[in-house]
């Protein structure tokens, strides 16, 4: 269950990745960069708009059918793109389309492996399905480039296709749903009591939820600055472009080690919230000290940049994992999709928002105004853990 939702999870990734590593070919055959820009958030634009009502429907109808169907749907839209070729609208709204299910995979796909892994190993399990983008992102970026280069946009699009439609087939063969708790058959009064709080909406009976989802908030924008300017910031010091590239891919894969670390962490704490605290502080201070590399021209700028990204990419899995058990089988697919959902908003906003700050203040002021947002952060984190297990 683990590794097909892992694979589920990554053959979206590829599928939301690829459109931005198409923007170099896009440029180069004439197109505006202002547009290209426009067709590579297409997919991300998909996924906001429906990653709750999948949620939904993986809470109705089960994370089997979801996986298996999403990946059809996204295969099928995918091959509208192939379609549309050099077609600007038509290519957009494909790739509005591929986002909008390719969202499937990721609510679905957590639920799974919420449901078959028990809570002592739960964190480990969330820790290697956040893989999942890591390498969703590295198969896009060796593949998507070269081949539109090579020969076209209908080219680099033909891996997703197959690599959808091959893991539709093998999802709707292999998942199976986790168990889920049966409504008790008793008509006694505590049986009914046991089964509406089984089904109750936990969004209205504490804030538990809405703290995790603004915890995550915060926290998301440090990740996406260093990913989104990361490779920038190191120009800006004299390294060439292809060098920092190296390093920003290798802080990525460090990072993804490090969630399976802080999974693994929890799981023998007992705990979700303690170590996402511990994540809160430690991200405020690897974001001042980019701040000072900066400002003082350290030479330890690669080293503090992998370890930068390694914080603070930790919090997605505790958090993620949190949100699933605090909800409960009847409304985790609603929670994650929500989760997910603030999550991509805060991300959409870093590319223009730090861009714009970086203009005014620099990378250092930047930085340093990026680890305020951590701090934010800390009163937020509940105290103490709530779960259905």
């Amino acid at each position: 269950m683990l590794a097909l939702g892992v694979a589920a999870q990554a053959a979206g990734t590829l599928v939301v990745t690829a459109p931005a590593l198409l923007i170099p070919h896009l440029h180069a055959q004439g197109m505006p960069l202002a547009q290209a820009g426009l067709l590579a958030a297409a997919p991300t634009a998909g996924m906001v708009l429906t990653l709750i009502a999948w949620g939904a429907v993986t809470d109705r109808i089960g994370e089997r059918i979801v996986i298996a169907g999403g990946l059809v749907l996204t295969t099928l839209a995918v091959a509208g793109a192939w379609l549309a070729d050099d077609d600007t609208v038509l290519l957009g709204v494909a790739f509005l389309a591929a986002g909008m299910t390719s969202a499937s995979t990721n609510a679905a796909s957590g639920r799974v492996v919420v449901g078959w892994f028990p809570k002592e190993r739960r964190g480990l399990a969330m820790g290697i399905r956040q893989m999942s983008q890591p390498l969703g992102v590295t198969l896009a970026a060796v593949t998507v480039p070269r081949l539109a280069e090579a020969s076209g946009i209908r080219s680099a699009l033909v891996l997703p296709v197959v690599l959808c439609a091959v893991l539709a087939v093998v999802c709707a063969v292999g998942i199976v749903d986790p168990p889920r708790p049966s409504r008790p058959a008793t008509t006694t009064a505590a049986g009914d009591a046991g089964a509406a709080a089984s089904t109750a909406n936990p969004y209205r009976a504490t804030g538990f939820l809405w703290r995790i989802h603004a915890v995550s908030i915060l926290l998301v924008v440090p990740q996406f600055t260093l990913s989104t300017y990361g490779l920038v910031w190191l120009v800006t010091l004299g390294w060439s472009t292809a060098t920092a590239g190296l390093l920003v891919g290798a802080a990525q894969f460090v990072g993804a080690i490090g969630r399976i670390l802080v999974g693994f962490w929890s799981d023998r704490v007992g705990s979700r919230v303690g170590p996402l605290r511990v994540v809160a502080v430690s991200a405020a201070a690897v974001m001042a000290v980019l701040a000072l590399v900066d400002v003082a021209h350290l030479p330890a700028a690669a080293v503090v940049l992998v370890v930068a990204t390694s914080v603070t990419v930790a919090d997605n899995g505790l958090a993620y994992t949190s949100v699933a058990e605090a909800a409960g089988p009847s409304w985790s697919g609603r929670a994650l999709g929500a989760q997910n959902t603030g999550q991509f908003i805060a991300a959409s906003a870093v590319g223009p928002g730090i861009g714009a700050l970086v203009g005014l203040v620099g990378f250092a002021g930047s930085f340093l105004l990026v680890a305020a947002l951590p701090v934010l952060a800390l009163p937020l984190v509940p105290r103490a853990d709530r779960s259905h297990d």
